[in-house]
């Protein structure tokens, strides 16, 4: 296979396994059996895909694609892939083959950025620009969520005084109710949690490779991963029962100014996010 064939490959595997890990932990959060036959889907697309790209590898090298680093972590990144499925199917645990799937996702990108995304050639700039491109969309993408989530908790506090006050009118009747707000502002922050996830694993994967000798207690980097521990905090919170009705969407608004914190802030403390 050319190197820009390997390349676009890896490519779709990577946005496909960000997509079945995002389904993957809305299911871990909210069971939903749709939901996880789609995670399940594009797992197992994920697993022909690189079983391919092995197997062609295997052809060509008449051996097992472990001699070389990047090679070896392709080839641990296919068994896990194979072992979470293999649990997924067998044994119904969704707590580790989510976990399982984390650590499978991040050896992919790995694997697709590290061996190719090196300076100087035509395929390794093309790489280390498209991986930039992907991170900051993906985090675009989960900054468009948690937005979401404190819109409707805004709206859920609105609505909330509103009705026990007693001022109901026509100009409510077409809001959502309390429940629906609720519904939604959790959902946004469940579908936001994971696409930052992935967006900080394929920009600490970009940073290793264009940003050499760059500090992992970067001030950006620290901010967003204590972002994501402060909306899993909530969500988990609420899962329990220790917050409820106005403290949820308290708990939202407090956690999306984090985000505004994090973004507009601690950002100018980075010394690499220049791009802010």
């Amino acid at each position: 296979m050319t190197d820009i064939g390997t390349m676009r490959l890896h490519e779709v595997m990577v946005v496909v396994y960000a997509v079945s890990l995002v389904f993957y932990f809305i299911d871990f959060l909210n069971s939903n059996a749709r939901l996880r036959r789609i995670a399940e889907w594009t797992l197992i697309l994920v697993w022909v895909l690189q079983s391919i790209y092995l197997g062609m590898d295997f052809l060509e090298e008449r051996r097992l694609p472990v001699l070389s680093l990047f090679a070896g972590v392709n080839f641990y990144a296919w068994l896990v892939i194979s072992l979470s499925l293999v649990i997924h199917f067998f044994r119904k645990a969704d707590f580790a083959v989510f976990f399982l799937n984390v650590i499978g996702f991040a050896s992919v990108v790995i694997a697709t950025f590290g061996a190719a995304g090196t300076r100087g050639s035509a395929v390794g700039d093309t790489l280390i620009s498209e991986l930039l491109f992907i991170h900051i969309t993906s985090a675009m993408l989960a900054y468009a969520a948690f937005s979401l989530s404190f819109v409707f908790a805004i709206l859920y506090l609105r609505l909330y005084k509103t009705l026990k006050k007693k001022k109901w009118n026509s100009q409510w009747g077409r809001l959502p109710s309390l429940e629906q707000a609720k519904r939604a502002m959790t959902g946004s922050a469940i579908v936001g949690i994971p696409i930052l996830l992935v967006s900080l694993i394929l920009g600490l994967q970009w940073a290793f490779i264009a940003a050499k000798g760059f500090p992992v207690w970067d001030p950006k980097i620290i901010g967003s991963f204590l972002l994501i521990v402060i909306y899993c905090i909530l969500l988990f919170l609420q899962k329990r029962g220790r917050l409820q009705g106005p403290d949820v969407a308290w708990g939202h608004i407090f956690a999306f100014l984090a985000l505004i914190v994090n973004f507009l802030l601690v950002s100018r403390l980075s010394i690499f996010h220049f791009w802010y």
